[in-house]
């Protein structure tokens, strides 16, 4: 699962899975498919009370990508009850990061 690969997962796999749950809320509006499903969320952690979300989009232009990180931040802060940074990961989105369940969805 995913939650595994969060820093936060390895130190407190409870709240991580609180967490992943929380953030299937936040959904692509042109896609119509969470950040959860799409792989967007790369990486969670809290460092000196403060959390700190590592996330990427599907393309570097998205028109979406203000409207996603901060209700990304939003719910992160919700959830975990701490301040918290949305920080943008380096990678390219391909389609082999999105759970499981969400390619037999007819997006490919």
């Amino acid at each position: 699962m995913i939650v595994d690969q969060w820093e936060l997962g390895k130190a407190d796999h409870g709240l991580a899975e609180e967490l992943h749950t929380a953030l299937q809320s936040v959904v692509d509006p042109e896609l119509g498919m969470n950040v959860i499903q799409l792989g967007l969320i790369r990486n969670v952690k809290i460092e000196d009370g403060n959390a700190q979300v590592t996330m990427i989009l599907t393309t570097p232009f998205c028109p979406y990508a203000p409207q996603l990180m901060e209700a990304c931040r939003e719910r992160t802060e919700e959830t975990l009850g701490i301040p918290t940074t949305i920080e943008m990961g380096r990678e390219f989105w391909d389609r082999s990061m999105m759970e499981d369940d969400a390619a037999d969805w007819g997006l490919y």
